[in-house]
């Protein structure tokens, strides 16, 4: 027992330690200001790409979008209540400075309605209460029909704590009564230092860290097999990984983007069966 004691203890320091670096290393590398004009213009062709796809797809009613397996087997997994996540990022993406990541997550709801589906998603309001933790506060800047300014301001916790402010433009469509999709694409994005407290400050662009640079987020959904079909693909763009620090810093910024999208649409999932 007292060897198994040590044993932990010393597994212990070594997780600590782990730890400990790992926030100095995520704090302290040098500041990431914004993006380059040449990663940009790449993150804007690529999310311009997808966007046609989706276009396309949603001007049809077989096909819509939702399911690209053979469908019966992911049918399968997505009636029985999983979720179906998967990593799209592109092995190659040239981007100079930055890093690009594209994911994408399907759920089921049985009994699920459309119509409710994008109450919900337009309920800005209540955002924070569906989406606690992640968050904070969210409010309408204008609206113009199916077109929205929001202003969200959003904590990710994975080791250290980040807050942002961030402002998007969002847009709703609809094919019929049971099929429609809507897209959110970042405007504005702040960090926040000492959020929440008598402190807090928006940091300047050159002492900003570059976790979150682009965020845009595709919705589409389908009422159809007695349910709702969600689907959401997130595409961000984030600074690159300084040289040497990839084997701890990698999977920090690898693992953020997949664990917001499963958080979202599990929080939505939830919301419409209340």
């Amino acid at each position: 027992m007292e060897y198994m004691t040590q044993r932990w203890s010393a597994s212990r320091l070594v997780v600590i330690g782990m730890l400990e670096v790992l926030m100095a290393l995520m704090c302290g590398i040098s500041r990431a200001e914004q993006p380059s004009p040449a990663a940009v213009a790449g993150f804007n062709r690529y999310v311009g790409a997808l966007e046609a796809r989706l276009a396309a797809q949603h001007r049809q009613n077989a096909g819509f979008g939702i399911l690209e397996e053979p469908a019966a087997q992911t049918e399968a997994r997505l009636r029985s209540g999983e979720l179906v996540v998967e990593n799209l990022t592109p092995a190659k993406t040239e981007l100079p400075g930055a890093m690009l990541y594209h994911w994408r997550g399907t759920a089921f709801l049985p009994g699920g309605r459309a119509v409710d589906f994008e109450r919900l998603m337009r309920d800005f309001a209540a955002y924070p209460r569906i989406y606690t933790p992640q968050v904070v506060s969210a409010k309408v800047l204008s609206q113009n029909d199916d077109r929205y300014q929001t202003t969200m301001r959003v904590i990710q916790k994975h080791v250290i704590t980040v807050v942002m402010d961030t402002t998007y433009d969002i847009e709703f469509g609809r094919l019929d009564a049971r099929h429609g999709w809507s897209i959110s694409r970042s405007t504005h994005i702040d960090e926040i230092d000492n959020g929440g407290t008598k402190n807090e400050r928006v940091l300047s662009l050159a002492d900003q860290h570059g976790f979150l640079w682009r965020l845009n987020t595709y919705w589409t959904f389908e009422e159809r097999d007695g349910g709702l079909y969600m689907q959401i693909e997130s595409v961000s763009l984030t600074r690159s990984i300084p040289s040497g620090f990839g084997w701890v810093i990698g999977p920090f910024v690898e693992s953020v983007p997949r664990e917001s999208l499963e958080f979202t649409l599990r929080a939505t999932r939830y919301a419409l069966r209340r």
